[in-house]
């Protein structure tokens, strides 16, 4: 059936031929959401009430632009509504039984912040983008980039996901935002500055490798290792000079490699001892952490997220184990 029949008949209100249109940008749209919202929940939240919006006005949809602006125009406004009008969720406090943590670096501000399993973004990062796109796709997906970005004022960070990450021309968004070029112009320029003064500085860093290649195997085998066996020396030695440890949604925040290595040892040296389950999330390697319990049965404890620089780690991002599901990872494990 050819869009222009689909069109004519969405706009009778045949939900199928509304379906089949905007099924395509589905994805995508849902990453926009969470680029825009730091949260993999209030993301699938903003990309419902967006398709709902949609069906309930497509009659009025007359085609002056493509139906994809269209679909990004009201997603980019219900994300916007919802930075606006939802309380983010509030810090955790230290919930780690028997675990006394270090003093922290510092308290992180992105507490809300939540993965994003790699599954949905297969096809939703390789999307079409206009010639003034500025960052590769994936890049823009990985856990630094997505916290950086919630720090923005909400217009200047509606501004650059559409211009410098998905490339729509400064007309485009000026009409998605209801605003003038020269407004657009003027959002973007403080936004890349406020986004480089928070994007971690990678300049000296190694690049990570490739996924799934044997350097990415060899390290995460490392890592996976020196975890579940606590050999907190083996653990550290894989850490970059550098490295941050943050833990959404508490705040606790560690950063460079002596920082690290005191955080890690108050988990390792309590005598608790975990199994890990591989898994992606942001683009990264990613791992469903389990507790041992006493009966041999393994409950769910968190997902680690690594950041890799070269052959070391740079980052690790500590999520709490309600996150688990969206990586189809069970809330338990039974005993071996």
């Amino acid at each position: 059936m050819v869009t222009g029949d689909l069109m004519s008949q969405a706009r009778d209100g045949d939900g199928e031929a509304f379906r089949a249109l905007t099924e395509p940008y589905r994805r995508e749209l849902q990453v926009h959401c969470y680029r825009m919202l730091g949260s993999f929940q209030d993301a699938e939240d903003a990309l419902q009430e967006t398709l709902l919006a949609a069906w309930q006005g497509f009659g009025g949809f007359e085609g002056r632009a493509s139906l994809r602006s269209w679909l990004y125009r009201i997603a980019t406004n219900r994300c916007l509504n919802a930075r606006r009008s939802a309380g983010r969720r509030p810090a955790k406090e230290w919930d780690v039984p028997n675990v006394e943590p270090p003093e922290p670096s510092r308290l992180g501000e992105v507490v809300w912040l939540e993965p994003f399993p790699d599954a949905p973004l297969d096809g939703a990062v390789d999307v079409p983008l206009g010639p003034e796109a500025r960052y590769e796709q994936t890049e823009a997906v990985s856990l630094a980039f997505v916290t950086a970005l919630q720090l923005l004022p909400s217009r200047q960070l509606a501004v650059l996901i559409l211009r410098d990450v998905l490339g729509f021309r400064a007309s485009e968004v000026a009409d998605m935002l209801d605003s003038t070029v020269d407004s657009v112009t003027s959002a973007l320029k403080r936004a890349r500055t406020g986004l480089r003064s928070r994007l971690p500085q990678t300049a000296d860093r190694e690049p990570p490798p490739a996924r799934g290649s044997r350097s990415e195997d060899a390290i995460v085998t490392k890592f996976v290792r020196a975890w579940e066996s606590a050999d907190l020396g083996a653990l550290v030695a894989l850490l970059t000079d550098d490295v941050f440890i943050s833990m959404p949604p508490m705040p606790f925040e560690y950063e460079g490699h002596d920082a690290a290595a005191r955080f890690c040892g108050s988990i390792l040296r309590s005598g608790r001892r975990f199994d890990l389950v591989p898994t992606r999330a942001n683009g990264q390697p990613a791992f469903g952490a389990y507790l041992r319990g006493p009966t041999g049965i393994r409950h769910g404890t968190g997902l680690f997220v690594l950041t890799l620089a070269g052959v070391r780690i740079c980052a690790m991002t500590r999520f709490d184990s309600s996150v688990l599901p969206w990586f189809g990872l069970p809330r338990s494990l039974p005993s071996r």
